[in-house]
């Protein structure tokens, strides 16, 4: 009888610090909430606005899927006197085409009027390369994992397993390759040859595009092009990078192109309000979860209480 009144004991003072830290929670978000609205009224910014020279950093980090935000960040440098210089930090194992080529062209439009810098990290392969190579200068670490200048198309065939569920599809079509791709059934030579061509054009852009912005012939990039990585060391051999170093030695390559002869500072792009204030809480509350999922391992590791 003592015994389970010690447990019954022990499980009512977890619930008790439980409750206590739940409602110490929900008043954390709260004053963390008013706290950030009232910091971000005018956006966030890393450095004050102050009248020395700053160096843009704008992030691209993992799959490149829609390119809205890198855009957003080089425009508002572009128009952002005080920055003479951007450095794109890229580490990304690639992505979606279109996304890519917009990246690397905004790169490039910028560059006319103020120096872009690429600073590649652990990765930047295929679409990863494929936007920093729209800047004027490349860094990369030894290691770095890059190259892979190619084009993929991977698509699934679902015929076997629809047949062995008794699944059957009926297509109805006002042209002869409108179900191109069909995941249900093999393609056709026909199929296979149109694909074939868009992929092959794609990765002509492609390669042209590196030709052009690293000054190199089409012919050389196109023996390079068949999709294999190189570290960072043999692409500055391929000269597909022009300097190995890190984050830093690209801040510095930075400041250089810009002509900055005095102090900078680097600064990330504004934040608006919502943007600043779910990042805040996204971090928060991924921190609060893993502390609560602790204590709940520590209640059912309590619940006997030693006599």
């Amino acid at each position: 009888m003592e015994e389970k009144n010690s447990r019954n004991r022990g499980s009512g003072v977890i619930v008790i610090v439980l409750a206590t830290i739940g409602g110490l929670v929900l008043l954390g978000f709260l004053f963390t909430f008013l706290l950030v609205f009232f910091m971000v009224r005018g956006g966030v910014e890393s450095v004050g606005a102050t009248s020395v020279d700053k160096i843009g950093i704008v992030d691209i980090k993992g799959v490149i899927t829609t390119p809205e935000k890198v855009l957003d960040a080089m425009k508002q440098f572009r128009e952002n006197n005080q920055v003479k210089a951007v450095v794109l930090r890229i580490d990304s194992p690639g992505g979606a085409v279109g996304a890519s080529q917009e990246i690397f062209q905004e790169a490039r439009r910028l560059d006319h009027l103020k120096p872009v810098i690429a600073s590649l990290g652990n990765t930047a392969a295929s679409g990863g390369y494929y936007s920093a190579a729209g800047a004027r200068y490349i860094v990369a670490n030894p290691g770095t994992v890059t190259g892979s200048i190619g084009v993929i198309m991977k698509l699934p065939n679902v015929e076997k397993l629809l047949e062995k569920l008794g699944i059957k599809t009926t297509v109805i079509k006002s042209g002869r390759l409108k179900d191109l791709a069909s995941i249900t059934r093999d393609l056709s030579p026909e199929e296979r040859a149109v694909l074939k061509s868009v992929m092959d054009d794609i990765h002509g852009q492609f390669m042209k595009d590196v030709a052009d912005s690293r000054k190199l012939s089409l012919e050389k990039v196109t023996s390079l092009a068949d999709g294999r990585i190189f570290s960072g060391h043999q692409a500055l051999e391929l000269k597909l990078v022009d300097e190995l170093g890190n984050f830093s030695v690209a801040l510095d390559k930075a400041a250089e192109l810009g002509k900055i002869s005095g102090k900078w500072k680097a600064i990330y792009p504004k934040k608006d309000k919502i943007t600043a204030i779910r990042e805040i809480l996204e971090e928060s509350g991924a921190k609060t979860i893993s502390n609560l999922l602790d204590l709940v391992a520590l209640k059912n590791t309590s619940a006997v209480v030693p006599e």
